[in-house]
């Protein structure tokens, strides 16, 4: 090797001194700076610092190369280079993505279909998900990413278009994200027997995949699709605004950007209806449909004093979800049990700060503040504060739950109707397990003979464990009995 050739081996960070030429640039490894084939590296996304550009050896490990942290420094020369570098980093990863995609489906899932003895439909379905249906996708996105892309300049392809284009088709990302979590779970279950683990590896050898686990095959859809903001961003750097694809590139960047944001805030959601499924199967008297029917974030909660009328109050634990308030009362004995006493819609109602002192209807009134109708003006309650500080909470958090509707609206955020009753059914299966006294690995069953503590109870009996006592009652004072009948019946007693 020349001296003028710089010398380098996978893994090593080169930064780019020049980049004029579009074979070779003159970079600088350490102290040394040589030059070095343009078509041994590649840029490479930077998921660590988005204001500096890299690359990386294509000999097989990763590296990041650092370039010049303002692009518009370059000239428009170095600055195409550039541009047409990330579009071939954008295709060849989605061209190497699809072929995992391909793996995972015809290697694995095809595979696991021909031992229904091994593989119920159920496990398919939480191991794979709709992974099928992302292959699918994909393959024509990719097709019409080829469609645009200029093989002869790449800088002059036009791809940000093909971005928004299938820009609701990415929206099947969020199904597969959201329960990838329950997929490691299964195949971490799986993998401790011996025979699906041998199956697994059997798998993958035939189809010849890289050596790479099943669990890191599954894991690539939900890292590419975080991904792509990344790339996005990276490209529209080195997109000059007169390029026919500047707008194209900044409308996908902003589009991507927001399907992470959804995927990630619907995920959010999912675990959030699981929460507030087993808050509700918990709650004593519950009446009418589920809290989740309509609500899937809870705002704020806290103790409110219910004003009725004036010189009648309600003590009432308040939970303001989307879309409603839900009243509860604590349970006089046990006051960690809540008793259902009713709710409020908040669609089409508003809020309003009561200033202290005497009202009409409700009499004196410190700290409170009222719910009405938007439209009739109707009042629907007025509910008052221990605190000036936990009213003004309570007025930020009605606002926030107006602002979380219009948001959820603008953004499109539903959880489906299966997803809602799937968490309820969980939740109660859950709580009939524990009723059941189901025992855990590493947790002993309580034993039957043991009766709970009356305060442990969920209703007040008379412990089985404890002998009956005498119950007092208040009656009329009993007579003493005559002197005549007391001898006759002590001489029966003893007549034999």
């Amino acid at each position: 090797m020349g001296e003028q050739e710089l010398a380098f081996k996978a893994g090593d960070v080169i930064r780019v001194l020049e980049a004029q030429e579009k074979d070779w640039w003159w970079g600088a490894v350490g102290e040394r700076q040589a030059w070095f084939p343009s078509s041994f590296v590649r840029v490479r996304v930077n998921q660590e610092d988005s204001g500096s550009e890299s690359v990386e050896s294509v000999e097989g490990v990763d590296q990041e190369e650092t370039l010049s942290k303002d692009p518009r420094s370059q000239n428009s020369e170095q600055r195409e280079q550039m541009r047409a570098n990330v579009v071939q980093e954008i295709m060849n990863t989605e061209r190497v993505y699809i072929k995992h995609l391909r793996d995972i489906c015809e290697g694995y899932i095809r595979q696991c279909r021909k031992h229904p003895g091994m593989f119920t439909d159920a496990q398919l379905g939480t191991i794979f998900s709709n992974i099928e249906e992302i292959y699918k996708f994909q393959r024509k996105f990719l097709k019409d990413l080829e469609k645009k892309y200029d093989k002869e300049n790449p800088h002059l392809s036009e791809i940000g278009f093909c971005f928004l284009q299938q820009d609701e088709g990415f929206s099947i990302y969020s199904e597969y994200c959201n329960t990838h979590p329950a997929a490691c779970v299964e195949l971490q279950r799986l993998m401790k027997q011996g025979r699906y683990k041998h199956f697994f590896e059997a798998c993958r050898l035939l189809q010849q995949m890289i050596d790479i686990s099943i669990a890191g095959f599954l894991l690539t859809p939900v890292q590419k699709i975080c991904k792509y903001p990344l790339q996005l961003g990276e490209l529209l750097k080195y997109t000059p605004k007169d390029h026919s694809d500047y707008e194209g590139v900044c409308a996908a960047h902003e589009a991507m950007k927001n399907v992470a944001s959804l995927i990630n805030e619907r995920k959010r959601r999912l675990e959030s209806i699981d929460a507030i499924a087993h808050w509700q199967v918990a709650i004593l008297q519950w009446e009418g449909e589920d809290v989740l029917s309509q609500s899937s974030e809870l705002i704020h909660s806290g103790e409110l004093t219910r004003v009725v009328r004036a010189g009648k109050t309600q003590q009432r634990s308040a939970f303001l979800f989307d879309h409603q308030l839900v009243f509860c009362k604590k349970d006089v004995l046990r006051r960690d049990l809540l008793h259902y006493r009713g709710r409020l819609p908040m669609d089409g109602a508003e809020t309003l700060d009561l200033p202290d002192g005497r009202h009409p209807e409700m009499g004196t009134v410190r700290n409170a503040l009222a719910l009405r109708h938007a439209d009739t003006l109707e009042l629907l309650c007025v509910l008052a504060c221990r605190k000036v500080q936990d009213k003004q909470r309570w007025l930020q958090a009605f606002a926030r739950e107006r602002l979380r509707v219009k948001e959820d609206q603008e953004m499109g955020m539903e959880i489906s109707e299966a997803q809602r009753k799937q968490a309820i059914q969980n939740a109660r299966k859950s709580k009939q397990g524990k009723m059941k006294n189901i025992s855990y690995p590493g947790h002993p069953s309580p034993l039957h003979h043991q009766p709970l503590h009356p305060l442990h109870q969920r209703h007040v009996t008379v412990p089985t464990s404890i002998p009956q006592q005498q119950v007092f009652s208040l009656a009329e004072p009993k007579r003493k009995p005559s002197h005549l009948w007391y001898t006759f019946t002590r001489s029966a007693l003893f007549r034999k």
